[in-house]
C-alpha cells in the first residue's frame, strides 16, 4: 500500500468476505483499538483483521469501524469456531472486550506474546520488539496513544492500525516453528487457552477485596467496605464512568472504617468532595447502613503467607526456577511469580498441603515441581557448577553439616 493512501474501512460485505476467507484458510489475525479513559467499560472503536492470501502474497486486511452499523456476526461466529485458529498479540484485553461487545466466545487462541516466552523471548515482549528480533521488521507506533473514538479517523491512525496486523500471521508462523523445534508447542497452547475466558466484567460483591489497606480493617468495617464497594461498582456501571469518580478508594476505605451515620459526618472524611456529597451523600450513607447490618467479615488467617525469615529460601527457589527456565528457553515470568513462591515456601515450612498456584500445575509442575519439592524438603541444594551456572544437586544425610 502506498504510504500516503488511507486504508478503507470495511463494510458488512467486507466482514462477510474476510470471515469466509478465514474459514477457508483455517485462521485469522486480529487486534483492536479501544478507549478506556472516562468509562467503566472500555469502548471498542476499531477491529483489525488479517487473513492469509490464497495466492501466498500479502495478507488481506480489513479495518472495521465498530462505532458504525456494520454487521460483524460472520466474524463473531469465526471467533467462536474451535476449528479456526485466532491469532492475537497480548490479547487479554482484546479478548475480554470482544467477548463482551460481540457477545461471542473465542476458541483456539494463539497469542504471540505468550508463545514467544516459550522460545526464549520475554513474556512481556512488545509487538514491535518481536517483529524486529524474529522477523527483522520495523514498524512505526506513532498513533498508538490517540483518540480512537473520534471520527473521522485519520490516515495516520488507520495506517497504524493496519500495521498492527500486517505481520501478525507471519510472526505466528515463525514462533510456531520454533515451538515445534523445541517441543514446547503444547505448553504454549495450554497457556494461550487461559486467555479464552478473559473478561472485563467485575463482580460487585468481590470488588472490595481489591481495595488498598482493606486487610487493616476490622471485621465490621470489612462488611461495610464490601457494601460500599458493591454500591460504587453498580453506580459506575450504570453511569458508565470510572469507579474512582464515584468514590475514591481512600475515601471509601476511610468511610468503611469510620462508618458515618449522617451526611454531615460524611463531610468530615477527606477525599469525599462537596459535589459528590450533594449528588451521592444519601446513597453513600445508605450503603454504610446496609453494611452495618451485614455479618462481620473475619480477617483472613495467615495460612499460605510468607514471613520475613522466608526471604532467603524464596530467593533460593527463585534461583532454581530461573536456572530451569534458562535451560528450557522459557521466560521466568511465565513459570512463577514472587507471590506464588511466597505461598509455596510458607506452606512447605508449615508442612501444609501445596497451595493451588499455577507454578505447581500443568506444564509448570512438569518443569519445576519435583525440583521445588526436593529443595524445600532439604533433599537437594542449589549450587554453582563448574561452568559458573546454577545447578541443583541431590543432598544426602552426610551433607548435613
Amino acid at each position: 500500500m502506498d504510504p500516503g493512501e488511507i486504508p478503507p474501512l470495511g463494510s458488512s460485505e467486507d466482514v462477510a468476505q474476510v470471515a469466509a476467507a478465514a474459514r477457508a484458510s483455517g485462521r485469522l489475525g486480529i487486534d483492536t483499538e479501544f478507549m478506556s479513559e472516562g468509562r467503566y467499560r472500555a469502548l471498542l472503536c476499531l477491529v483489525q483483521v488479517a487473513v492469509d492470501d490464497r495466492a501466498g502474497g500479502e495478507p488481506q486486511i480489513v479495518l472495521i469501524d465498530t462505532l458504525k452499523d456494520v454487521d460483524v456476526t460472520p466474524l463473531a461466529e469465526v471467533l467462536a469456531d474451535p476449528t479456526i485458529e485466532i491469532v492475537f498479540h497480548a490479547g487479554r484485553q482484546d479478548v475480554a472486550i470482544l467477548r463482551r461487545t460481540w457477545q461471542t466466545e473465542i476458541h483456539n487462541l494463539f497469542d504471540t506474546q505468550i508463545a514467544a516466552g516459550f522460545v526464549g523471548a520475554s513474556a512481556q515482549a512488545g509487538y514491535s520488539n518481536l517483529l524486529g528480533s524474529i522477523l527483522g521488521r520495523r514498524v512505526g507506533k506513532t498513533a498508538s496513544y490517540t483518540r480512537w473514538n473520534q471520527r473521522p479517523l485519520t490516515g495516520e491512525q488507520l495506517s497504524y492500525a493496519r500495521e498492527d496486523v500486517a505481520h501478525l500471521l507471519e510472526l505466528s508462523d515463525r514462533i510456531q516453528e520454533r515451538l515445534e523445534e523445541s517441543g514446547r508447542r503444547e505448553w504454549a497452547s495450554e497457556e494461550c487457552r487461559l486467555l479464552e475466558s478473559a473478561t472485563d466484567e467485575r463482580d460487585p460483591e468481590t470488588a472490595w477485596e481489591r481495595l488498598p489497606r482493606v486487610g487493616q480493617l476490622d471485621p465490621r468495617a470489612r462488611a461495610t467496605a464490601r457494601e460500599l464497594a458493591a454500591w460504587r461498582e453498580r453506580t459506575a456501571s450504570e453511569e458508565d464512568r470510572p469507579v474512582g469518580s464515584v468514590l475514591a478508594d481512600p475515601a471509601l476505605v476511610e468511610a468503611a472504617k469510620r462508618r458515618p451515620s449522617t451526611v454531615t459526618a460524611l463531610e468530615q472524611i477527606r477525599g469525599v468532595h462537596p459535589s459528590n456529597i450533594r449528588r451521592r451523600g444519601e446513597a453513600i450513607i445508605e450503603a454504610i447502613q446496609r453494611g452495618a447490618e451485614k455479618p462481620p467479615i473475619p480477617r483472613e488467617d495467615r495460612r499460605g503467607t510468607s514471613e520475613s525469615g522466608d526471604a532467603p529460601l524464596i530467593a533460593l527457589a527463585e534461583s532454581l526456577i530461573r536456572a530451569r527456565g534458562l535451560e528450557a528457553g522459557l521466560a521466568y515470568e511465565l513459570i512463577t511469580s514472587r507471590a506464588e513462591l511466597d505461598q509455596i515456601v510458607a506452606s512447605a515450612r508449615r508442612s501444609e498441603p501445596e497451595p493451588s498456584v499455577r507454578t505447581l500445575s500443568g506444564w509448570r509442575r512438569e518443569l519445576v515441581g519435583a525440583d521445588l519439592r526436593d529443595l524445600l524438603a532439604g533433599r537437594s541444594a542449589v549450587a554453582v557448577g563448574e561452568d559458573g551456572r546454577v545447578v541443583v544437586q541431590p543432598r544426602g544425610p552426610g551433607d548435613l553439616r
